[in-house]
């Protein structure tokens, strides 16, 4: 019995349909390739307004690749003329004012098409914290200042904040391990893996008003409020944090000062970590400009104050160590000093190597090496543990600090898990796919309109 024109259309769309339909199944169970997307380069600045200084970072990396440990690179470090933003007080416009240079040559190595679309920070440290604490409405303009500079400015903004002393220790571990490849790295292969060298590095932070120490210990940490957890790359970190404010190289020689002015009344102040001889007058902010300094130190009315050397190691070492109360931690095993529980040790330490505008310092180079020395020593540091230091002023190529680590966080370009290779079909395949996809729902739709809209024979 021969077929109707009618059957034969239908049976002829529907054989199509159903060879239609196998291709495109075909096309999807095919095996997935790597797909190479054009790398498109990002960009992201910090402003690290420090207590002394302020300085802008500048990083870039390949946005198809910007989980991928160690493809951030820096672009360029720009040390912002005049103080820190926290010595605006007389005139908290001009913090804002100050940023504008280093702001423009980082604009200027950036695409203008991509200005908008640049992530950019500002994190205020230990000179903020103590302003914030003395007069927290003048500290509050200053932040406005720079606030309103850096809104009105073409980049994509994120704030202004002051950090606590335990984000500026806990940012800069991950910066230090992030450089270095201690989290994860990316293989020439194209693929995750974990480094040989699991063991994470501690970081030791310096500044002008505060240093901080930073580590994950062997044992759990027994003080909540000095841990910071962490979940990256699928692996969890207990991270040991603590700041110790007043206890950076600024403010410890402030300090120190202080001291010896206190310890008699001759005048001029005796000074052992001065080299025998040498002879500076300091104007009344040497002992009033600092919230670090007791009242009690403070020159009543202000005037000069003539400091002489005596190039006295053991005095000036005397002196520093009289800075620190070790006795606090008498008999305890994890203890620093302060009284502060810190846990032991562990693993290598890096700390910068450079301090920016050392040359004014050259006279206190003595009491600074002692400090930093006795510091060291607070810390649990011998000498058998000498060698577990590195002095470096960069890892992997960036800064040492916690401007990249702040950046890192707060975009979430450092992912909780792993992520898995991408995969995805070829191009060309896709097309086809989608051609051979097209065709099946038509051929079905035209069996359906022939089934039910051909007159019957």
């Amino acid at each position: 019995m021969s077929l109707s024109w009618k059957e034969r259309a239908f049976l002829a769309l529907l054989g199509a349909a159903t060879a239609s339909g196998l291709t495109v199944l075909i096309l999807i169970l095919v095996e997935a390739s790597s797909v190479l997307l054009p790398a498109d380069t990002k960009f992201g600045i910090v402003f690290d307004a420090g207590s002394s200084h302020t300085s802008l970072f500048l990083y870039q990396w390949q946005a198809d690749k910007k989980n991928n440990s160690g493809v951030i690179s820096q672009a360029l470090a720009c040390r912002v003329e005049g103080p820190g933003i926290s010595s605006y007080t007389s005139d908290p416009t001009q913090a804002g004012e100050s940023l504008k240079g280093c702001l423009g040559e980082a604009l200027g190595l950036i695409p203008k098409a991509q200005h908008p679309d640049t992530a950019t920070f500002l994190g205020a440290t230990a000179g903020m914290r103590l302003l914030s604490q003395k007069n927290g409405s003048l500290a509050r303009d200053i932040l406005a200042a720079v606030t309103r500079v850096l809104s009105q400015s073409p980049v994509d903004f994120w704030g202004a904040e002051i950090l606590t002393g335990q984000d500026e220790g806990s940012f800069a571990w991950i910066t230090i391990n992030y450089a270095l490849g201690r989290l994860v790295k990316y293989s020439s292969s194209g693929e995750w893996i974990q480094p040989a060298e699991w063991a994470p590095v501690g970081v030791l932070d310096m500044g002008g008003a505060s240093t901080q120490i930073s580590f994950v210990p062997m044992a759990p940490i027994l003080d909540q409020s000095t841990q910071t957890t962490f979940r990256l790359y699928g692996r969890n970190y207990s991270v040991y944090t603590h700041s110790y404010l007043c206890y950076g190289r600024d403010a410890a020689l402030g300090r120190l000062l202080a001291a010896l002015v206190q310890s008699g009344p001759q005048r001029p102040v005796h000074h052992p970590c001065y080299h025998s001889g040498y002879q500076v007058v300091l104007p009344p902010a040497a002992l009033h400009g600092s919230s670090c300094i007791p009242s009690s130190a403070v020159l009543e009315p202000p005037r000069n104050l003539t400091v002489l050397g005596t190039g006295n190691p053991a005095a000036c070492l005397a002196a520093i160590r009289a800075l620190f109360n070790f006795s606090s931690c008498a008999g305890q095993r994890e203890c620093a000093f302060n009284g502060v529980y810190q846990p032991p040790l562990r693993g290598r330490f890096y700390v910068e190597a450079s301090y920016p505008g050392q040359e004014r310092w050259l006279c206190s180079f003595c009491a600074a090496g002692l400090y930093v020395l006795t510091l060291l020593q607070g810390y649990g540091f011998s000498a058998d543990t000498w060698p577990s230091i590195d002095f470096e002023e960069q890892a992997g190529g960036v800064d040492i600090g916690w401007t990249l680590g702040y950046m890192l966080n707060l975009t979430g370009m450092i992912p909780a898990e792993a992520p898995a290779p991408g995969r995805a079909q070829s191009y060309g395949v896709w097309t086809a796919g989608v051609v051979f996809l097209v065709l099946t729902i038509g051929t079905v739709l035209g069996a359906g309109a022939v089934q039910l809209l051909w007159p019957q024979e």
